[in-house]
């Protein structure tokens, strides 16, 4: 007899964070993220948020089978006037009585918040791991984002989603032939628009501090019209620099500011952490600590996190700094590859700039929605 349970003890929060590395045991894509992060998220319950969670364990004969997450994200409700709810973090074994009891104890609890319909895979915001793999099932997924079975897809467009959105991912590589053209074109833009590069001098610790509220700010005027993105409130931003900050290498976070120093533009890239993290089932042990830290300081992969130019900026060759920076980051030679992790199919401007590398689309994730 297959029993769902809402998570409220400790037991609970164990097994939902656990069953997916018991899950992906023997698979070699998988890429946990920090255990520590995770039982953080299960206790916080999304309060840092302005957003209501809950979590949902799936047992047969007392043996879990699947978990899934239900978000609330008022702020994002508030602001497109909707009433949504978001499911994430959703696993199971190959079974679409799991699945679909899964779905509808979250389904239930959205209607009963007065909801009329359901988008995921979505976090809190859109830092957040999201989008469901659809493509690319023998690719190494990247810290930042979460792999799944193909049949996922499959269990959930049985019980009636449908395609929301898709998301692209690229694998670049160092090009032949360097575009000397985009370098001159770099080199033009700062000095025409009076911006240089912020300096990386500082402690990582007060260069982050110098540089939070401006990329923050950036952040949320460049990202507020895309998909499912919700402006990030103080205590989550402090929330996200305290989980970010040991992987932060400044020699791959570009912060462009103007004359008053402020930011106008970034390219943050994280090293890349994947197989730091998947022996240990994302926990810090001392073993994996250190591994950790010696690819965070020589990584042989980046992955592009985030990317944005102010508007007044977009049609000022900023972008021609970022791809450039990525390039000569490329030419170092200490770094093989750069995953760019998530492209909406839509943004073909962000998608045209890959041309200037040796660039293979080689993932695809998808959100879907229903309704209630």
């Amino acid at each position: 007899m297959l029993e769902i349970r809402e998570v409220k003890t400790a037991w609970d929060i164990r097994e939902f964070i656990e069953f997916p590395l018991r899950l992906y045991k023997n698979c070699p894509y998988f890429v946990p993220p920090l255990y520590s992060d995770e039982k953080k998220l299960l206790k916080s319950g999304g309060k840092t948020q302005d957003a209501d969670a809950v979590f949902y364990l799936a047992l047969r004969g007392g043996i879990t089978v699947g978990r899934i997450q239900g978000i609330l994200q008022k702020e994002y409700n508030r602001a497109h006037n909707t009433k949504q709810i978001r499911f994430t973090r959703f696993d199971c074994i190959d079974d679409i009585e799991v699945a679909r009891e899964l779905f509808s104890a979250v389904e239930r609890w959205g209607v009963g918040q007065g909801m009329t319909e359901i988008c995921g895979p979505l976090g809190y915001t859109d830092l957040d791991r999201e989008g469901l793999l659809v493509e690319g099932f023998e690719e190494n997924s990247t810290f930042e984002e979460q792999y799944n079975y193909e049949y996922y897809g499959r269990l959930i467009e049985r019980l009636g989603y449908e395609k929301d959105v898709d998301w692209l991912e690229y694998q670049l590589k160092k090009p032949e032939k360097r575009n000397e053209m985009l370098s001159r074109v770099a080199k033009r833009s700062l000095e025409m628009n009076k911006l240089h590069i912020a300096p990386t001098n500082l402690p990582k610790k007060k260069y982050i501090e110098k540089y939070r509220d401006g990329f923050f700010d950036c952040l949320a005027e460049c990202y507020s019209h895309l998909y499912g993105t919700v402006e990030i409130p103080k205590d989550a931003q402090d929330e996200l620099i305290s989980q970010f900050m040991m992987i932060v290498n400044k020699e791959y976070a570009i912060f462009i500011c103007d004359e008053n120093d402020r930011v106008v533009g970034f390219g943050l890239c994280f090293p890349g952490i994947g197989d730091s993290v998947k022996a240990s089932g994302g926990r810090l042990t001392p073993s994996a600590l250190i591994k950790l830290l010696k690819t965070v300081k020589n990584p042989r992969v980046i992955d592009l996190g985030l990317v944005a130019v102010r508007p007044e900026y977009q049609m000022a060759g900023i972008n021609a700094i970022l791809v450039d920076g990525i390039l000569e980051i490329l030419d170092s030679g200490k770094v093989e590859s750069c995953e760019t992790n998530l492209n909406l199919e839509t943004n073909t401007a962000v998608q045209a700039q890959w041309k200037y590398f040796d660039a293979r689309q080689h993932k695809r994730r998808r959100a879907y929605r229903k309704s209630l």
